[in-house]
C-alpha cells in the first residue's frame, strides 16, 4: 500500500496525545497481533468506575445468533425505579478485540442525566466467529432488551442504539435489521466514528497509512477477520458493511461523528449524505484534525469536549430530556 496521500494535519493538542500513546499503541495493526492485541486490553476494572457513578450492574445470559449462550450487562443507576429512556451498546475493537465495556464511559454520563437504563452485549469477535455472528449477536441482543423492557425499566418509545467504531458499524448494521426484519422500534442511533465499509477505496483510507489510530493496515485487518475472501467482493451484506447500501430510507435519525484525520472520515460522511439523499435525519460532525477514537483517548482536549457536548446534546433532543 504505497499510493498514501497528503492528509489533514492533527489538531495540536490532540497531536501531543497522538504522541504519547504511540509509545504503547501502533497505528497499523496485522492479523499476527490480534492475540498480543487482546491479552493487552486494558481497561479501568469496571465495577470500580461503576462504584464511584452509583450504577449497578447486572448480567445476564441470553440466546445470541443460532442459540448460542451471549451474555449481556444491565446498567442502571442505583435504586432506579419506574421507566426511563434506554440505550443499547455495541462496542469497539476493529470486530478482533475488545468487550462490552469498552467504551461504555462514555454511556455513564446519559444513564446518570437521564436516568437511563443500558443494555451492553458482549458479541463474539471474529476471526473465530466472522460475519454474520457479530452483527447477529447484536441484533439478538436489541430483540431481548425490546422484549423485556417493561423489566429492565426501559421507556421502549426512547430506545436508542449507540456504538463506537465497530460497534458503530454494528449499531449501523443492527438499525438496518431492525429496519428489514421488522424488529424493535429505534428512537435514534449514535454511530460514532463508525466502521462502514470493507472496500478500502476511500481517500481517507490511503491517507490515513501507518499513522494516527487504526490506520489502513488496521482496517484491512479488522475487516479481513469478519469477512475472509469475500472482503471487497459483491458477496459482502449490508448489515455487515453498512456503507453497501443503497437505500436508507426508513431509519431512526442518526448522528456522526469522526475526525478529518482518520480512516473512517470519508465512508462516515457518505453515510449521513445517503441518509439525507433518502429522505432521513442525520446529523454530523467532523472533527478538524481528530485521529480515530480521539474523544475516548483524549477526553480533556477541547475538541474532545467539544465533540463530547455535541453528542451529549443530540441524545438530549432524541430523549426528550
Amino acid at each position: 500500500m504505497t499510493d498514501t496521500l497528503a492528509r489533514p494535519p492533527f489538531d495540536p493538542e490532540l497531536e501531543a496525545v497522538l504522541g504519547l500513546l504511540g509509545e504503547t499503541l501502533p497505528p497499523s495493526i496485522t492479523p499476527e497481533m490480534i492475540p498480543f492485541m487482546r491479552d493487552a486490553t486494558v481497561v479501568a476494572p469496571v465495577d470500580d468506575l461503576l462504584t464511584e457513578r452509583g450504577i449497578s450492574r447486572r448480567d445476564v445470559t441470553i440466546a445470541g445468533y443460532e442459540g448460542a449462550d451471549i451474555v449481556v450487562s444491565v446498567l442502571a443507576p442505583e435504586g432506579h425505579t419506574g421507566t426511563g429512556p434506554g440505550i443499547y451498546h455495541t462496542h469497539g475493537g476493529g470486530m478482533i478485540v475488545g468487550d462490552r465495556f469498552v467504551g461504555i464511559a462514555a454511556i455513564f454520563d446519559w444513564i446518570e442525566r437521564f436516568d437511563a437504563v443500558c443494555v451492553t452485549v458482549e458479541y463474539r469477535l471474529a476471526p473465530e466467529f466472522p460475519d454474520p455472528f457479530p452483527v447477529e449477536d447484536c441484533y439478538a441482543g436489541l430483540v431481548w432488551t425490546a422484549e423485556h423492557a417493561e423489566e429492565l425499566g426501559i421507556d421502549p418509545a426512547r430506545l436508542i442504539i449507540a456504538g463506537g467504531s465497530a460497534g458503530g458499524g454494528l449499531a449501523a448494521g443492527v438499525s438496518l435489521m431492525a429496519r428489514d426484519r421488522g424488529g424493535p422500534a429505534l428512537a435514534g442511533q449514535v454511530l460514532i466514528c463508525p466502521m462502514l465499509d470493507d472496500r478500502d477505496a476511500s481517500v481517507s483510507t490511503r491517507q490515513i497509512d501507518g499513522v494516527g489510530v487504526w490506520d489502513r493496515t488496521s482496517n484491512v485487518t479488522g475487516w479481513s477477520a469478519l469477512l475472509g475472501d469475500r472482503r471487497g467482493t459483491d458477496a459482502v451484506s449490508i448489515y455487515a458493511a453498512p456503507a453497501r447500501a443503497t437505500d436508507l430510507s426508513g431509519l431512526p435519525p442518526a448522528f456522526i461523528d469522526c475526525g478529518s484525520a482518520e480512516v473512517f472520515r470519508d465512508e462516515d460522511v457518505a453515510y449521513a449524505s445517503q441518509i439525507w439523499a433518502d429522505g432521513g435525519q442525520a446529523e454530523l460532525h467532523v472533527w478538524p484534525g481528530g485521529f480515530h477514537a480521539f474523544d475516548m483517548m483524549a477526553p480533556h482536549a477541547a475538541m474532545s469536549q467539544a465533540a463530547l457536548a455535541a453528542r451529549d446534546n443530540w441524545v438530549a433532543r432524541i430523549l426528550g430530556a
